[in-house]
């Protein structure tokens, strides 16, 4: 389990687990927890897809607001196809062409990214599943865990996947994320979630005012289809340099095809993961409000929310493009077919154990 970063503040009555009706997918009823903690400021998940639904979280005057993109009902969900805040299996990111060898055998899955590459676990992935939740209650610290089991060959992978994703919600405003997973077989797990937040809590505006800071030396270049190339470039001198915080838009005019139209790309955090480390911190100037991410990951996919329009309308609003950024902790694009990029390979008798705290708080 994570151990949240902060110490938190004493409870009160606040506290504590709610459920929701959600709608339904097929004949299964989906159901909606709400955590919220004793200050009051609470999240919302679905236990389909593990979805994070809404996070309200204060601004420098103590208004809540939600500052997670999503919609108002599981539907909207279904309706579109860019993963808002749900749990990513069991490969968070792109395969080139959907192809890997492991063990000497070969594999094909699905090519659902532009009939080219595999993305996020294929056509139905683990946003797409039903999971098992159980709402743990605490006195500072709110938990619902998620577990679901992939059977072996599912959407072309090997080996029975047995994943436990717990949510942790404590009286600091830390978000945390604890992945677990086994195998009865030698398989691949790259496990993330895809939340999209805008911490104007104007989920109508862009986030391109929004200062961000990456704490990465190092990036992996893509070619013109997002794989990457199996370099790591330092970002010095570059549109990829977040080393000292800066907007979001300063560089991201004049990005062409071949980045994707805006930051959709991995930056090195650790070349040797499994300790907690900052991730990046990113500050909304007009709200106060700041997210600061940790992880255990080496990786993770800075993305700027470069293929939303007014189709993606939900929450009373459209979601216009570069209308929320993702921090998407995680083992580095296509590893299975780069063997320089840390291991993604999970076998029989070893545990899959990741952990990630988005926290939040307030600049006056």
């Amino acid at each position: 389990m994570t151990t949240l970063l902060s110490q938190c503040t004493p409870p009160s009555q606040k506290n504590g687990i709610t459920q929701s009706e959600f709608g339904k997918v097929g004949d299964q009823p989906v159901t909606l927890y709400t955590l919220t903690n004793s200050t009051g400021a609470h999240i919302s998940i679905s236990d389909f897809g593990g979805i994070v639904q809404s996070i309200f979280v204060p601004d420098r005057n103590g208004n809540l607001k939600d500052i997670a993109l999503g919609f108002d009902s599981i539907e909207g969900y279904q309706a579109h196809d860019k993963f808002f805040g749900a749990l990513i299996g069991r490969y968070g990111n792109r395969i080139a062409h959907g192809a890997f060898t492991l063990d000497s055998v070969s594999y094909q899955l699905a090519k659902n990214n532009d009939s080219i590459h595999h993305l996020h676990g294929g056509n139905v992935g683990f946003n797409a599943k039903m999971w098992k939740a159980e709402a743990i209650p605490g006195d500072s610290v709110q938990q619902l865990r998620l577990r679901y089991t992939s059977p072996d060959m599912e959407e072309g992978y090997p080996g029975t996947l047995n994943v436990t994703v717990t949510y942790s919600w404590n009286d600091s405003n830390e978000l945390g994320i604890d992945y677990e997973a086994e195998t009865d077989k030698p398989t691949l797990c790259n496990l993330t979630n895809h939340l999209y937040f805008n911490l104007s809590g104007n989920l109508n505006q862009n986030i391109l005012n929004h200062q961000i800071q990456i704490f990465a030396d190092t990036y992996t270049p893509v070619d013109s289809t997002l794989i990457p190339t199996g370099e790591l470039t330092p970002v010095a001198g570059t549109a990829f340099d977040f080393t000292s915080p800066k907007p979001i838009g300063q560089d991201i005019s004049g990005f062409g095809k071949l980045y994707g139209g805006g930051y959709d790309h991995n930056f090195v955090i650790q070349k040797t993961p499994g300790s907690m480390v900052p991730v990046a911190t990113v500050y909304e100037p007009e709200t106060g409000r700041v997210l600061e991410a940790f992880s255990t990951e080496p990786g993770v996919q800075f993305y700027t929310a470069n293929h939303l329009d007014p189709t993606y309308e939900g929450k009373g609003t459209v979601f216009p493009k570069f209308g929320g950024f993702c921090l998407e902790t995680q083992h580095f694009p296509d590893s299975p077919n780069h063997p320089e990029f840390p291991s993604t390979q999970l076998n029989p008798g070893d545990k899959y154990q990741t952990q990630t705290v988005y926290r939040f708080s307030v600049k006056q």
